[in-house]
């Protein structure tokens, strides 16, 4: 699946109860996922590894949408001109 599709399928899925929810509490789901993938990187298995990943490029990608950017054109930035 290309990042633009899955961003978009985010957006059907859980576009209308995110942007409910708001940008504040997205930031604060997106932190605890990124504490909990740190947590199985760490301890835990492949399979929840895998599963924590998930996660959190399913909350960055409620960001994005909540921010009206594109998760390609951040991806594009490292294309073009790598830090």
């Amino acid at each position: 699946m290309e990042i633009a599709e899955f961003q978009a399928l985010m957006d059907q899925l859980y576009g209308a109860a995110d942007r409910e929810r708001g940008m504040p509490s997205t930031v604060a789901w997106l932190a605890e996922e990124v504490g909990e993938l740190a947590q199985a990187v760490r301890k835990g298995t492949a399979e929840q590894q895998l599963h924590e990943l998930g996660d959190v490029l399913a909350w960055l990608a409620s960001l994005a949408n909540q921010l009206g950017l594109s998760l390609e054109d951040a991806a594009q930035r490292y294309v073009d001109t790598p830090p």
